[in-house]
């Protein structure tokens, strides 16, 4: 990249949308463990320092080394990032004696100075912090305040240093985007010219390089991902990408001749392989969500290495590995955040398979992986599709998965989303799907008593997966859709609907 901000991560929850809203200016930017700053040079235009659940008073705190940085470089502290460069640069900071949680006004707001210009006394701003900037040295200027945090914002005079204590990255922010604006753009310089069309050519000029006459095989699922990232490929390398679709007798209802269909109809060379027999076998006994992934993830690995030496010279494995996929699968900052799942598609390979990983999308979010799609005009019936796991139903059968669970949950989740599409509602969720539960209930069929199986319609929004609401569906189209499923699925006698968002909850049960 010839342009990008560099956020230095320590270990917030709210780094990623950081990410997301320097992109959002088309802007391109990559996140590094605090610890693991790289070295600087003239494509850097900027820096952000992230919020931390550390207070910079923790003698075990992040303690980075800004000496490259600070003062040569454009720098914004958020929260825990404004704490420390008042913190370790002469000022103090002391826990903050009413606790400072959720929305505030700015009652003080320096309309003159450039990062803070266009916003508004009034607005409304996102705190999240338990300590407070008490003071600042003699040559930090208050740029913006609340009725209870007087420095709420600061910049070094003679730099192009600034300290933020509440989050512009949150939508709760309300002028947030203004002032993240007016850093990036305005103090940094930054051209926002990182737009789909410029990271399809600097992928395939990036892919060719890399790759150059190797082959490479690519699972496909059916999905957005995995879609965007074989079509990549192929602008890159052509027909030495081999595509391999897998059925693992865990996907929707008739997708695997319909998908081999779309696929060969793109113009790429895939291959399709009936491996459910050796899924079923795996899944046999387990119960526990992390064994059930693990095990078809091993599966997964083991088809796709007995398919790669039918391959003359393989020597890469392309995977549509998304953003989320990694920062929920990976303590990203090296610290405080925990690992929430295992992806099957994350990690790398077992050293006997032999193979490289190349991963196209590994830093997109699915929005972008979409408007990437759409620059490269793929289907938009593909685009649309709403995200679907790696390890399928697997993960949305809980207990033991048999091949007559999977029948049933295919024909209950096919009821779902077709009727979705038939009424016109599938466009406004970002996810839609049915989970069998592992509970049996009374109910009453005619003039007899059944006791039969349950399932749980769950459908959100959302933009990215890293956070999401359940959606507010028609109880009309509830009850027709329950109804449907009751008299059309032999075995299901109760339908119920998750109302639980992410956080707490996760989109998928397990």
């Amino acid at each position: 990249m010839k342009e990008m901000i560099l956020i230095l991560d320590f270990g917030s929850q709210y780094t990623q949308l950081i990410a997301r809203r320097v992109r959002e200016l088309n802007v391109y930017c990559e996140i590094v463990p605090w610890n693991k700053c790289p070295e600087m040079n003239d494509s850097i235009k900027g820096v952000i320092l992230s919020g931390s659940p550390f207070s910079v008073r923790d003698e075990n705190a992040p303690n980075p080394n800004l000496d490259a940085i600070k003062g040569k470089f454009p720098l914004l502290g958020l929260c825990f990032g404004a704490q420390y460069l008042s913190h370790n640069f002469g000022g103090e900071v002391l826990p903050s004696t009413i606790r400072e949680y959720g929305r505030a006004n700015l009652t003080h707001v320096d309309q003159t100075n450039v990062l803070t210009k266009g916003m508004t006394i009034g607005s409304q701003v996102w705190m999240s912090h338990g300590d407070t900037v008490k003071s600042i040295p003699s040559n930090y200027k208050i740029i913006a305040s609340t009725e209870d945090v007087q420095i709420a914002g600061y910049h070094i005079e003679g730099e192009s240093t600034f300290g933020i204590q509440f989050h512009p990255e949150v939508y709760h922010s309300l002028e947030g985007a203004v002032l993240l604006k007016n850093f990036i753009v305005d103090i940094c310089s930054c051209s926002q010219n990182w737009t789909p069309d410029s990271f399809v050519d600097s992928t395939v000029r990036d892919l060719k390089a890399k790759i150059g006459s190797d082959k490479v095989i690519l699972g496909l699922s059916g999905g957005v991902d995995s879609s965007v990232a074989a079509v990549l490929l192929h602008k890159a390398i052509g027909e030495n990408l081999h595509c391999i679709f897998v059925d693992n007798g865990l996907l929707r209802k008739n997708e695997y001749q319909s998908v081999l269909d779309s696929y060969k109809g793109m113009g790429l060379n895939v291959k399709g392989v009936d491996a459910s027999e050796k899924f079923y076998a795996e899944l046999k006994g387990l119960t526990d969500p992390e064994l059930k992934r693990k095990a078809i993830g091993k599966v997964f690995i083991d088809v796709f290495d007995a398919e790669s030496k039918l391959v003359t010279d393989a020597k890469w494995l392309g995977q549509g590995t998304i953003y989320p996929d990694v920062i929920e699968s990976i303590s990203f900052s090296g610290g405080p955040s925990q690992t929430i799942k295992s992806h099957h598609n994350v990690g790398g390979l077992p050293d006997y398979m032999m193979l490289q990983v190349v991963e196209p999308l590994r830093l997109l979010f699915k929005d972008e992986v979409r408007r990437v799609g759409k620059s490269m005009g793929i289907d938009p019936a593909i685009l649309g599709r709403h995200p679907f796991p790696g390890p399928g139903l697997g993960i949305r059968i809980l207990g033991e998965v048999t091949a007559e669970k999977v029948q049933i949950l295919q024909d209950v989740d096919h009821i779902f989303i077709s009727g979705l599409k038939e009424d016109g509602l599938y466009d406004d969720v970002w996810q839609a799907g049915a989970i069998f539960l592992p509970v049996q209930s009374v109910g009453v069929m005619g003039d007899e008593r059944t006791y039969e199986n349950a399932v749980a319609l769950r459908a959100v929004s959302s933009t990215d997966g890293m956070t999401a609401d359940w959606c507010h569906l028609p109880y009309e189209f509830l009850a027709k859709i329950s109804n449907k499923i009751i008299n059309q699925v032999k075995g299901i006698n109760r339908v119920t609907y998750d109302i639980s968002s992410k956080p707490p909850a996760t989109i998928e049960w397990e």
